[in-house]
């Protein structure tokens, strides 16, 4: 396939499993009537809560996630990238996994993130995800979706990191996905800037859903999901609201760019 739709859903999740698969599938059934052949959720679509939450509701979440993405993915006929979940591992830390369900009702590839947010933005906001988390390993994670494109896996935090993303280009990546929880703090600053960076440097397509809002353990999310063309054009923002947002994703304008500014060809390391 050439071309085709893909959008990214931007969540307010709280820590409530119901609440927010709920919320969830008539996004997802909307997407399907609007002919979407890939959807994307952000990180923690399906339980956002406190540290100690996420950790102690890990297998229910895991169990919730891997057994409901694909069936919807079965039904509504499309790929559905379900993008961070809480998900126990042989240790006392979780993975903090991206799954993709295919249309055939199978998971067809995960990936648990690599860099972890531990910072300290000021005196009242700090992060520290390696309490509860381990780091996925050290590899580059593309898929070849049938029909649709090679999709490359990263969460988040891992945006700044462009090494993981030229790792992701030596697979032949035609499309990004960075779902996200990114602070206020740290959107307005550089959420934008590092995604259209990613998509221009890597020339490709890269979708980013983002969660937004006040959150049930008091953090607050930037929204903006964002899907960029390989360019650096942004061709959908959501804005601060939840809500789903669609673009046309067109492999051989992809094929145009690299052709016409063959950076990736170019490089010396």
């Amino acid at each position: 396939m050439s071309s085709f739709k893909a959008a990214a859903i931007q969540l307010n999740s709280q820590p409530d499993l119901d609440d927010n698969f709920n919320q969830i599938q008539p996004l997802i059934e909307k997407a399907a009537t609007e002919g979407v052949s890939f959807v994307t959720l952000p990180e923690n679509f399906a339980f956002f809560g406190d540290d100690k939450q996420q950790f102690l509701k890990a297998g229910e979440i895991s169990t919730r996630v891997q057994s409901e993405l694909p069936v919807w993915a079965s039904k509504y006929g499309m790929y559905i990238l379900g993008g961070g979940f809480p998900a126990p591992t042989d240790s006392d830390k979780v993975f903090n996994r991206s799954i993709l369900a295919a249309p055939n009702g199978k998971i067809v590839a995960s990936y648990n993130k690599m860099h972890l947010f531990d910072v300290t933005l000021s005196d009242s906001e700090s992060y520290r995800e390696s309490l509860i988390m381990r780091p996925g390993k050290n590899e580059a994670i593309v898929y070849e979706a049938a029909g649709l494109a090679k999709i490359g896996f990263s969460i988040c935090y891992d945006v700044r990191f462009p090494e993981l993303y030229r790792k992701l280009v030596d697979q032949n990546v035609e499309v990004i996905t960075v779902p996200s929880a990114f602070t206020k703090t740290t959107g307005k600053a550089h959420w934008e800037v590092l995604l259209r960076a990613r998509a221009i440097e890597n020339s490709s397509y890269l979708i980013a859903p983002a969660q937004t809002g006040i959150h049930g353990n008091g953090k607050e999310t930037y929204g903006h999901s964002l899907i960029i063309d390989p360019w650096g054009k942004v061709l959908a923002d959501a804005g601060t609201e939840p809500g789903l947002i669609t673009a046309e994703i067109d492999l051989g304008f992809l094929k145009e760019v690299r052709k016409k500014l063959p950076a990736l060809q170019h490089r010396l390391f």
